[in-house]
């Protein structure tokens, strides 16, 4: 009969046995049990997939910042073109206070100018001027100087009762070439008048 040491031997190494047996049939330590564990599959944030035809938000971030260029801007200038825009030379010179292009009458004497204010209208080869408004009379400077203009010949410097005479011709013939001097053909004269509103001086304008 085995003694007492030997039965303790027995048992203990029975027990181990069992230790051992129970250990290895114990749960299996995979991918169930490891979904709550520290593994690396389980700290892996899951990644979710964008809609289809969608940028990421960074992307649709970047495309709507605006890009501090601003759009062409309309000119704002008319076109050359334009079917209304007039033609040829339409606006004058202006000129110093106290002078005015003016168109004498014939009731012009060698002492008074009857005249009509003048405004701009278009021309070919230069800016016509054309009568507006009643008859208008100024008195002649004593020392008025009146200078003729023509492009057939120099200009001449006459006295007002010459003058008088010279618009009445060219009134009745605007094209006429004889008398107190060829007539220059538009009849427009620029005035000058002093603070009293006499005639200073007179200068015909020449046309061609």
């Amino acid at each position: 009969m085995p003694s007492s040491s030997s039965s303790r031997l027995l048992v203990a190494a029975l027990a181990a046995t069992a230790a051992l047996g129970l250990a290895a049939c114990g749960p299996d330590n995979s991918s169930d049990q490891g979904a709550g564990s520290g593994s690396a599959t389980a700290t892996t944030a899951p990644t979710s997939a964008a809609p289809a035809g969608t940028a990421p938000t960074g992307a649709a971030s970047a495309s709507a910042a605006p890009t501090g260029k601003p759009g062409a801007k309309p000119s704002g200038k008319p076109s050359a073109k334009a079917s209304d825009e007039p033609e040829g030379f339409c606006t004058s010179d202006p000129l110093p206070a106290g002078q005015k292009w003016v168109i004498p009458g014939k009731a012009t004497t060698a002492t008074t100018l009857v005249y009509k204010e003048t405004k701009d209208a278009c021309g070919i080869n230069d800016v016509i001027f054309e009568p507006v408004g009643a008859d208008k009379s100024a008195p002649f400077a004593a020392t008025v100087k009146i200078h003729l203009n023509s492009v057939m010949v120099p200009s001449k410097d006459v006295n007002a009762a010459d003058l008088a005479k010279h618009v009445s011709e060219c009134i009745a013939d605007p094209a006429a070439s004889k008398g107190v001097y060829p007539c220059a053909g538009g009849g427009d004269y620029k005035v000058t008048l002093d603070a009293s509103g006499k005639v200073t001086d007179l200068w015909e304008r020449p046309h061609s």
